[in-house]
């Protein structure tokens, strides 16, 4: 199919078109347009003469009308959207009746997709009424990515929002990332601070963790469509996430609320969770503490002199391991460096920011002798959590930095920048993928033609062949990256 622009001496026929396509979509019971209030030959006219109205013709019958531009409603501003920092859309794409369900309708977007390129374009963006199947089923069969939902004042019910790339450069923007939730039996601790805080929608008290940002199965975050973060990768490749659209995806980024204290834990290495965890990742860790009530402490290893036996007899004791445990203060800003082996307790009261390798497994020691409404008592793992402790770790908490961009972490597995906007900052240059969380304030992240204004404890994932970014407004944010 090829487009072309309309003339004034095609508007009479392109009128009698949308008519027609009217009167067939409401004899079909889909009632998104009406012809002569959406659409009508003002907006026709308008498209005309503004160069933008394209028509399609075979011989001297008229196929197909659309408008093609780069205006947008600014109920797109708050889309989900992936691709591009220079898009383009089509309105009012219309194939005549008698020639539907001949492919025509993939032609007539291919067709707009080469205008778009021709303009200089690098993605298509479009919606469609959420009882238009027909437009819903050719947008994913040709491959469109379903980005999200916007309302229009003249519709009750949503439209539906998709998107493709028109070349193999275009930009892949930051992507909002709903988490996943662990609560109840397995977050005896949470509360429910994740919701009154951060406004996450938990289903359930207590909640203690929320996984912004996770591939962990059965526990992955997802974009506005449900699309899970490792179909995104699979689909997206090395332009989403780097070398980890061929290897395991190595990050898991929380919150956690911890209404009370934590057990008493420790996580193995890689080497070590891979011959007992059927070939796990290790887990090495961060905590960013947010809030701590006044006096709060956590435990951060074991505390110096303490032999092996000595703390496998205590163990077995129970309480008795409670004073070989090193305690220290914290307060909100500070840092902890968790790796693999250090004993460590999220004290109560505490919520916090993680960043950690892409693991679940943890050993327990000692759940300070809590039992739940049945008398039983949490699973302790005291045979691996004691293979894999080093009792000679003794790092302190990083106090909080006083600078607009400071890298607290540079490690083996990620680093971790933190960012104070006042006005506006650049975000450091992103590493095969990052992940980029607003833990206070009002920001809006900022691209070259376009922009979207962020909530506290909104997380986003940021891909390899995102477009330079800025932080504007006042606030506090975290980034996370793979090493």
């Amino acid at each position: 199919m090829h487009l072309v622009k309309a003339t004034s001496a095609d508007l009479r026929a392109v009128c009698a078109l949308y008519e027609s396509v009217c009167s067939a979509m409401q004899a079909a019971g889909n009632d998104q347009w009406r012809w002569g209030e959406y659409p009508n030959e003002t907006f026709l006219q308008e498209s005309l003469d503004a160069g933008t109205l394209y028509i399609a013709r075979a011989k001297d019958a008229l196929l197909c009308a659309v408008t093609i531009d780069t205006n947008f409603d600014p109920e797109y501003a708050g889309v989900n959207w992936l691709f591009g920092v220079k898009p383009g859309a089509f309105h009012r794409l219309v194939i005549a009746p008698d020639q539907q369900g001949k492919g025509l309708g993939a032609q007539a977007v291919e067709a707009v997709c080469e205008v778009l390129r021709g303009l200089g374009c690098d993605a298509l963006r479009i919606d469609t009424y959420c009882e238009n199947a027909a437009a819903q089923k050719l947008y994913s069969r040709i491959g469109m990515r379903k980005a999200g939902e916007v309302t229009f004042f003249h519709r009750e019910k949503p439209f539906l929002c998709y998107e493709k790339p028109l070349t193999a450069e275009t930009p892949l923007l930051p992507l909002t990332m709903h988490p996943a939730f662990r609560g109840g039996k397995l977050t005896p601790w949470g509360g429910e601070k994740l919701r009154t805080v951060y406004g996450k929608p938990i289903a359930e008290v207590p909640t203690g963790e929320s996984l912004e940002i996770s591939c962990i199965p059965g526990l992955e975050s997802t974009d506005d469509a449900g699309v899970k973060l490792p179909e995104l990768i699979a689909q997206y490749g090395a332009r989403f996430a780097g070398k980890y659209a061929r290897e395991t995806f190595p990050l898991l980024l929380k919150f956690i609320d911890a209404a009370e204290s934590l057990s008493v834990q420790v996580h193995p290495d890689d080497t070590y969770a891979g011959a007992h965890e059927n070939g796990k990742l290790g887990k090495t860790e961060a905590w960013l503490i947010l809030d701590a009530p006044a006096g709060s402490q956590l435990v951060y290893g074991i505390r110096g002199g303490t032999a092996l036996a000595e703390l496998r007899a205590a163990c077995e004791a129970g309480a008795a391991v409670e004073p070989l445990l090193r305690k220290v203060d914290v307060k909100p800003g500070d840092v902890c460096f968790i790796p693999a082996g250090c004993v460590h307790a999220i004290g109560a009261g505490i919520m916090l920011y993680e960043i950690q390798q892409s693991s679940d497994v943890t050993y327990r020691f000692y759940d300070w002798d809590r039992v739940d409404k049945n008398g039983n008592r949490r699973e302790l793992h005291i045979d691996k959590a004691l293979d894999v402790t080093d009792l000679d770790f003794t790092l302190d908490p990083i106090p909080a930095p006083d600078a607009p961009v400071a890298r607290v972490l540079d490690e083996t597995y990620f680093t971790l920048d933190l960012l104070k906007v006042s006005g506006e900052q650049a975000v450091p240059a992103i590493n095969h993928f990052g992940m980029l969380t607003v833990l206070e304030g009002e920001m809006t992240l900022c691209w070259q033609g376009g922009s979207r204004k962020l909530a506290k404890g909104e997380s986003l994932y940021v891909p390899a062949a995102a477009p330079a970014l800025t932080l504007t407004g006042t606030g506090r944010a975290a980034l996370s990256m793979p090493r």
